[in-house]
C-alpha cells in the first residue's frame, strides 16, 4: 500500500511560514503478511515490510510510527533519515530502504472484526513537524483455529474377561518307599475324589473341554539314582492307570480321560529341588537346616550326596517327616472352560450380579450403548470391587459422558487414590482440558503415556489451542476427525483438509460444512463456498451471523452470490 499523504501538525508560527510534513516521509508502502491477519495459538503475529523509496525520507527528518489493531497500539518502529539523530531505523536518502517490522499481541474478541492500520509522529530536529496520516494496511483477524472442538476423550479402564480360559484340576497320589503301587487308599482322598467328580462333570458339560491328563512322578532323594530314575517312571504309569480307571467308572466314563493318547508322562527322577523346598519350610531347627543344605551342596554326585544324607543325626527325621511327600505322582487334568455367553451374562448382571466377577461385570457393560445401564453395572462393580480402581474410574467415565463434570472428577481423583494410574490422569487432563486448564491437562497427560490413544488425541487438541499444527496432526493419528481436519486446514494445507472431513463423522455436520466453506474461500471456490454454506446454514442457522463476518470470506463480502446466502 501506498501512503495517502501527511497530516499537517504546526505552524511555525515565529516565521509566518507553514511546513507540511508531506515533504518529510512519502510515498510509502506497507506489506503485510497474511492478509487479513490470522491468529494462532491465542495471538496474532504481525509483520510489515516497510518500503521508503528513493527520497522518500527527509535526510535530517525521523518517523515514529505505531502501527494499530482496532483499538490496540503494537510496538513503534522508528524510521530515521541519514542525517537524523535518533535510535531507530537509518534509510539512506538514495537509493530509500527497508524496515522489517514484526510484533505479537495477544488476541482478544474485539480483534476479530477490525482492521490493522499505521499512525504516528514525524520529527525534525528534534521537533514534532506533523502525523503520519492514519491509513488502513491490512484486515483482521482469521480466528478459525477456535473452531477446535474440545471433545477430550476420557478412557474405559479396560476389563481382563476371557470367555474360554485355561484351567487345571489337580490331584496327587502318594507312595511307600521304594513302591510304584497305588494303594486303595490314596483312591479314596478327598482330591482323587474331586477329580473323580470333575471327569463325571466335564462329560456332560458342553462348557468344559478335556485338553489332556499331565502326569509328573517323583522319587525322595536318597537311594540309588538310576533305579530312583526307573521308580518315577514306574510310578507315572500306574498314576496314569489309576486316573483311566477313575475315569472309566461308570458314574464317569469321561471318554477323553480314558484314551491313552490323551496322557503325557514323565518320570522326574530325584526330586532334590522339592527336598530344598520341603526342608526350608519344616520345623526342624534352623542350625539343622543349614547344616544339610550346606552338605548337600558340597556334594558333587547323587551316590555322594545319598551317603552324606544317610551319615546326618538327623536322618531319621528326613525320613519321617520330608521323604515321603515326595514319593508322589501330581495329576494335572489340563481344561478349556467356556464362561458365560453375551445373554447369560447380561441376565445375570441384572438378576444376581453379586455372583460375577470384576471382569465379567466390566466386559458386561460393554455390551451395551446406553449410558445408564453402563452407568448401573460400573456402580455395582464399585459396590462389589471397590478396591478395583478401574470400577470407580469407569463410573467417572460415564458421568463424563453424560456431561457431569464435577461428579466425574471426583470419581477419577478417587480412583488414581486407590491405585496411581495412567488412565485416570489421562481423564484428569480431559477434565482440566473442558475446563480450559491447559497447562494442567499437558502435566496430566505427560503422566498418562500409554494409556490409550485417546491420550494423544486429547494432546490434538491442546497443541491446535497452542498453535502447533504439526504436532497436533501427528497426535490425532490415522483417525479421521473434525479437530484433524482443521488442523491440516490451519497448517495450510487445504486439501488434506478437505480429504480428512469428508472421511470423518463430522463431514455432514454445520461445521462439517463450514469448514469446507472455510476451504473452499482459500481455494478461491465460489461454488464450494456457496454449496457448503447453504448446507452448513440448513444444519444451524446461527452460523449465517459468523460467516457474515469471519475474515475468511473477506474477499466475498461485496459478492451477490455470497451475500445472497448469508443473509
Amino acid at each position: 500500500m501506498k501512503t495517502k499523504g501527511i497530516k499537517s501538525l504546526a505552524f511555525i508560527a515565529a516565521a509566518g511560514l507553514m511546513t507540511t510534513s508531506c515533504d518529510l516521509l512519502k510515498d510509502v508502502d506497507y506489506a503485510v503478511t497474511p492478509d487479513p491477519l490470522e491468529m494462532h495459538g491465542d495471538s496474532v503475529r504481525v509483520k510489515i515490510d516497510v518500503t521508503i523509496p528513493e527520497k522518500g525520507i527527509n535526510k535530517k527528518a525521523y518517523a515514529e510510527v505505531t502501527p494499530m489493531l482496532g483499538s490496540h497500539a503494537l510496538e513503534t518502529v522508528t524510521i530515521v533519515g541519514e542525517k537524523a539523530t535518533a535510535n531507530g531505523t537509518v534509510i539512506p536518502y538514495k537509493p530509500g530502504g527497508k524496515v522489517v517490522y514484526e510484533d505479537v499481541i495477544a488476541y482478544s474478541p474485539d480483534m476479530e472484526v477490525s482492521e490493522l492500520k499505521v499512525t504516528g509522529t514525524i520529527y525534525k530536529k528534534g521537533k514534532e513537524k506533523g502525523e503520519v496520516e492514519e491509513m488502513k494496511i491490512a484486515d483482521a483477524t482469521i480466528i478459525t483455529p477456535y473452531m477446535v472442538e474440545k471433545d477430550f476423550r476420557v478412557i474405559i479402564a479396560a476389563d481382563q474377561f476371557q470367555r474360554v480360559t485355561q484351567e487345571k484340576q489337580i490331584a496327587e497320589i502318594n507312595y511307600l518307599k521304594g513302591s510304584p503301587v497305588v494303594r486303595s487308599s490314596e483312591k479314596r482322598d478327598q482330591d482323587i475324589k474331586e477329580m473323580e467328580a470333575f471327569l463325571a462333570a466335564a462329560q456332560t458339560n458342553p462348557k468344559i473341554e478335556l485338553k489332556g491328563v499331565n502326569i509328573e512322578a517323583f522319587a525322595s532323594i536318597e537311594g540309588e539314582e538310576d533305579r530312583n530314575n526307573t521308580l518315577s517312571s514306574d510310578r507315572a504309569a500306574s498314576a496314569k492307570k489309576a486316573t483311566m480307571e477313575v475315569a472309566a467308572k461308570r458314574n464317569v466314563a469321561n471318554e477323553k480321560a480314558q484314551e491313552d493318547g490323551s496322557y503325557s508322562t514323565v518320570g522326574k527322577g530325584e526330586d532334590y529341588k522339592g527336598f530344598k523346598k520341603a526342608l526350608i519350610a519344616s520345623e526342624m531347627d534352623k542350625g539343622d537346616k543349614d547344616r544339610i543344605l550346606r552338605i548337600l551342596e558340597m556334594q558333587q554326585t547323587p551316590a555322594a550326596r545319598e551317603q552324606a544324607i544317610r551319615d546326618l543325626s538327623t536322618y531319621l527325621y528326613l525320613d519321617k517327616n520330608i521323604f515321603p511327600a515326595q514319593r508322589r505322582a501330581e495329576i494335572v487334568v489340563n481344561y478349556e472352560l467356556t464362561g458365560y455367553s453375551d445373554e447369560e451374562l447380561k441376565s445375570l448382571s441384572k438378576s444376581n450380579i453379586d455372583t460375577l466377577t470384576v471382569e465379567e461385570i466390566l466386559f458386561t457393560a460393554t455390551l451395551t450403548d446406553d449410558l445408564n445401564e453402563k452407568l448401573r453395572l460400573y456402580k455395582e462393580a464399585e459396590r462389589l470391587y471397590p478396591e478395583d480402581y478401574r470400577t470407580t474410574n469407569n463410573v467417572g467415565a460415564v458421568l463424563y459422558m453424560q456431561n457431569k463434570l464435577d461428579e466425574a472428577k471426583t470419581h477419577f481423583k478417587k480412583a488414581n487414590g486407590i491405585q496411581e494410574n495412567p488412565v485416570s490422569k489421562n481423564n484428569l487432563a480431559a477434565i482440566a482440558g473442558v475446563n480450559g486448564e491447559r497447562q494442567k491437562a499437558k502435566d496430566l497427560l505427560g503422566e498418562a503415556e500409554g494409556a490409550g490413544d485417546e491420550v494423544n488425541y486429547n494432546k490434538g487438541i491442546l497443541d491446535i489451542q497452542d498453535g502447533n499444527y504439526d504436532d497436533a496432526i501427528s497426535n490425532f493419528g490415522g483417525e479421521a476427525t473434525f479437530n484433524k481436519a482443521l488442523a491440516q486446514l490451519v497448517n495450510k494445507d487445504e486439501s488434506a483438509a478437505k480429504s480428512t472431513i469428508d472421511e470423518s463423522e463430522s463431514a455432514e455436520t454445520a461445521k462439517g460444512y463450514y469448514l469446507k466453506a472455510i476451504v473452499g474461500a482459500r481455494q478461491d471456490k465460489l461454488d464450494e463456498i456457496v454449496s457448503n454454506l447453504k448446507n452448513a446454514f440448513a444444519e444451524d442457522a446461527s452460523l449465517k451471523a459468523k460467516a457474515a463476518k469471519d475474515r475468511e470470506f473477506i474477499k466475498y463480502l461485496d459478492n451477490a452470490s455470497f451475500t445472497t446466502v448469508v443473509k
